[in-house]
Formats: C-alpha cells, sequence, structure tokens
C-alpha cells in the first residue's frame, strides 16, 4: 500500500498532519480504485477538524491555487497530474424532502457510515505514525474480491436518504462488471419512486457513465429489472416485449437495443455514437404495423426516430447542439448501408449516401455493423462480407469523384451571374439539378462540367448567359 503513496502530494499532507497532530486519511474511490489497481487522479482527503484550513496549509506549501467552496465546506487543487478535495469527517442527516443533507462535524466513523457504499467506505491513514494503514469498518475488501455492491448501513435507508445512490449502485456493477446485493437490489425497487426528487441533469450525468461502461447493459438490465428505467426514460423500455399475430412474431427492440450499445462499445469510446446505438430504433413502438400475409413492419421508423431525437435530448438535459445532429442524422441514415449491403450497389446510391454522412460515414458503419445481432452465423458473415464490399465501393467513389464534405462547383452567386438574375426560384432549382446530376452520375464533379450543365438547364427555363467567364 505504502508504495503507491510516494506520490509527494501525500508526502506533504503526512507532513502538515504530523505538524499539527490531525488525523488526515484518504477515503472514498481513490482507495477503491487503489485496490483495484485502477488508475485515478481524484483523491478524496477527509480531515477529522477543519477540512478547508488543513487544505490551505497544503496549498501553501504546494505552492498551487485553491478553490474554497464554502457553502459545501470543501476545497480543491491541482498538483501536477492530479485532483485533490478536502473536507472535513462529518456526519449527515437527510429530510424526506430532499438529498441535501443536514451536515454536522463528525469523527472518521461517522464520515464512513455516511458513504453509499462498503468499497468506498474504506480510508488509508495518512498520519505519520498510521501512515499507509487501510481502516475497512464495513469488509470493503471482502466486497471487492466478492465483486459486491453493498451498502455500510441498511440500504432503504441509505436509498431512501439520497436515492442518487440507486444510479451510483448500478453505474458501480456497470462500470466494474460487479452484481448488487440482494438486498440491495430489493432497496432499490422499493425505493424506485424516490428518484423523483433528483433532478434531471444529476440523473443523465450517471446515465452517461453508465452508457460509457465497458459492457453498458449490465447497467441497463439492472436498470430495467429495477423499475428505475421506467422512471427516468420510458421511451427505451416501450421497445421491450414480443407481440404474436398469427404465430407471427418480432424481435424484442429492447434486448437487440442492448446488444447493438454492447457492439458498438467494444469499438468505440464515443458517447454520441453510443447515443446512437440507443436511439437508432426508438420509434419502432410508435411505427409497429402487423401486416396478413407479411409479419411485423416498422416502415419509416428511422425517419420518427430522427424527429424524435432533439425532444428526446431536451427532456433528459443532453446538449441541443451539434452532439444533438449527430444522433439524428445517425438515426436517420442507420438503414442505409444495409440496404445497400443487401442489393446491387450502385455508384448513384453510394454518392448519396457520401453525401448525407458526410465527415460521419464512418461513424454510420461503426454503427450499422454494431446493428447485427442476428444469431444466424450465415447472415452474419453474409452481412460482413457485404459491408465490407459497401465499404470499398464507399473509398473508390470517394476517390473518384470527391463527394464527402462536398461543396457544389457551382454557387448561387455563380449562377446569378451566368444569366444576370437576383436570387430567386430559378437559382435553388439549377442547384438542387446540379446537386442531382453528380449525385446521379449524369455530369462530373467538376466546376468545368457543372457550368456546361447550368447553361444547359438555364436555357432549358428561358435564361440566357449574360456573362461568358465566372
Amino acid at each position: 500500500m505504502k508504495q503507491h503513496l510516494q506520490h509527494h502530494v501525500f508526502k506533504t499532507i503526512s507532513k502538515i498532519a504530523g505538524e499539527n497532530n490531525l488525523q488526515v486519511y484518504a477515503i472514498g474511490g481513490f482507495v477503491r480504485d487503489l485496490l483495484l489497481n485502477r488508475p485515478s487522479k481524484d483523491i478524496d482527503i477527509a480531515v477529522i477538524g477543519n477540512g478547508i484550513q488543513f487544505a490551505e496549509s497544503v496549498a501553501e506549501k504546494l505552492k498551487v491555487k485553491l478553490s474554497v467552496f464554502k457553502n459545501f465546506g470543501t476545497a480543491m487543487l491541482k498538483y501536477q497530474d492530479i485532483e485533490v478535495e478536502f473536507v472535513g469527517a462529518r456526519k449527515e442527516s437527510y429530510r424526506s424532502d430532499s438529498r441535501k443533507p443536514i451536515v454536522e462535524d463528525g469523527t472518521l466513523e461517522d464520515d464512513q457510515n455516511r458513504r453509499d457504499f462498503t468499497i468506498n467506505a474504506m480510508a488509508i491513514a495518512l498520519h505519520p505514525s498510521q501512515f499507509g494503514e487501510l481502516l475497512d469498518p464495513f469488509n470493503g475488501v471482502k466486497d471487492l474480491e466478492r465483486k459486491l455492491i453493498h451498502t455500510p448501513l441498511d440500504p432503504v435507508e441509505t436509498f431512501s436518504d439520497d436515492p442518487l445512490r440507486m444510479l451510483r449502485a448500478i453505474r458501480f456493477a456497470s462500470q466494474l462488471n460487479f452484481t448488487i446485493d440482494t438486498t440491495a437490489l430489493e432497496a432499490i425497487k422499493s425505493n424506485v419512486e424516490r428518484i423523483g426528487i433528483i433532478s434531471q441533469e444529476r440523473i443523465t450525468e450517471e446515465l452517461n457513465k453508465i452508457i460509457l461502461s465497458p459492457k453498458p447493459s449490465i447497467g441497463f438490465i439492472y436498470l430495467f429489472d429495477t423499475g428505475l428505467l421506467h422512471k427516468i426514460f420510458p421511451l427505451m423500455t416501450a421497445l421491450h416485449g414480443v407481440d404474436y399475430i398469427d404465430g407471427k412474431g418480432h424481435k424484442d427492440n429492447f434486448y437487440h437495443t442492448l446488444q447493438v450499445l454492447d457492439n458498438i462499445a467494444t469499438t468505440t469510446d464515443d458517447l454520441w455514437l453510443r447515443w446512437a446505438a440507443i436511439l437508432h430504433d426508438i420509434a419502432k413502438p410508435a411505427t409497429k404495423r402487423f401486416e396478413p400475409g407479411h409479419g411485423w413492419t416498422f416502415h419509416g421508423h428511422e425517419d420518427k426516430g430522427a424527429r424524435m431525437v432533439p425532444k428526446i435530448f431536451a427532456q433528459l438535459k443532453l446538449p441541443l447542439n451539434e452532439k444533438m445532429k449527430f444522433v439524428q442524422k445517425m438515426v436517420q441514415l442507420h438503414l442505409r448501408p444495409i440496404v445497400l449491403a443487401q442489393a446491387i450497389v450502385t455508384d448513384s446510391a453510394v454518392r448519396r449516401l457520401l453525401f448525407e454522412a458526410n465527415e460521419d460515414i464512418e461513424a454510420l458503419m461503426l454503427l450499422c455493423k454494431a446493428d447485427i445481432t442476428t444469431k444466424n452465423e450465415y447472415k452474419v458473415k453474409k452481412y460482413r462480407q457485404n459491408f465490407e464490399m459497401v465499404q470499398q465501393k464507399l473509398k473508390d467513389v470517394e476517390q473518384r469523384d470527391n463527394i464527402r464534405n462536398w461543396q457544389p462547383p457551382v454557387t448561387g452567386l455563380d449562377i446569378m451571374q451566368l444569366f444576370g438574375i437576383k436570387e430567386g426560384r430559378e437559382v435553388g432549382i439549377i442547384k438542387n439539378q446540379i446537386r442531382e446530376a453528380i449525385l446521379e452520375g449524369e455530369i462530373s464533379n467538376s466546376r468545368e462540367a457543372a457550368i456546361d450543365f447550368t447553361i444547359r438547364k438555364g436555357s432549358e427555363i428561358g435564361l440566357k448567359v449574360v456573362a461568358n467567364t465566372i
């Protein structure tokens, strides 16, 4: 243990603790990650006494700036590559209508009692007389070995006091591939309604961490089985289940979505591409129809799903910016490469896909590959071979026609100068015709070909060239 505490920050904290005869401890997630051999740059320091005053002494010694948050009784400093937060040890009590605790000064035992999980309640002494000694009153080490999420105190009280801890339990289980203790799991189920007192921002923060887990489905299955997902993201739970008519069913779109999410998680850490995996079939419940003689259909679910994305992002307090537009584009286009992979691939279809996906074509192809969840090995092999063919075609067409990040070779201003006209309907018509002609392969993606085409199309609607050179 001691060899991991040789960083200059720990030595400085220990020296100041000894000089002032203060009991000081590294506590919480840093200790957990240290024992799991996970890299951690965030250190929580609990001081038996005034945490801010102690932090001021450390900051002065290290010659770094200290940020003080008096309302919370905490202080934070950054030194080299780590971030250290100081707080006085405390005990907490709660009112039923708020997760904000009533805080009083406390002992180390009080501070450990208020921690959410046993694996987060371990402390390492930093006073010179005890330096490196592990204090583990709730057998957190044993729970790490058992890969178990367990609360130090009664889980019903723990989750009722601060319902965000329910999401944190699931998040840690998902991040660490741990199991939630049976009594804790039942306590989550009985406290589901309490999630209503948590702000959407905090809920979404935990949800994003679950999504960024190595295998996100672990967290989502816990969310679903406890009933939390029904409260925080009911649209996703609507994907669950299979309907049968005339003996014909469809795949369970909830578990399909989780499989797609797990698949994409093996290829990218991009949060927004993972959100695209979650939302790619979100409109299937709304578009589900049974056609006699054919079976279940979900016509237009990609279009409707793309239209749903902004409202979902707004409700979940996700950013309504380029990230949202990226997810919207992925949902809109997610079927296109799959259709190409099932059909004869024409240059025109590939150009259109390149034009619409633009710089996000690689992300779209990752999503589409992740969307292959069939258990039929023959189909999997066939789809993958076809996808390779589509990707090669994308490279060939892009190299030849330069469609990605496409800019029209003839602009609206060019058209106005060529025919001596003002901005209006004719300019828009010709611009669209140029784009369609290039995408269909009627003309090359070059300025010379586009100008000749523009002159020809202008004459068809009665426009005459007034400028020979543009």
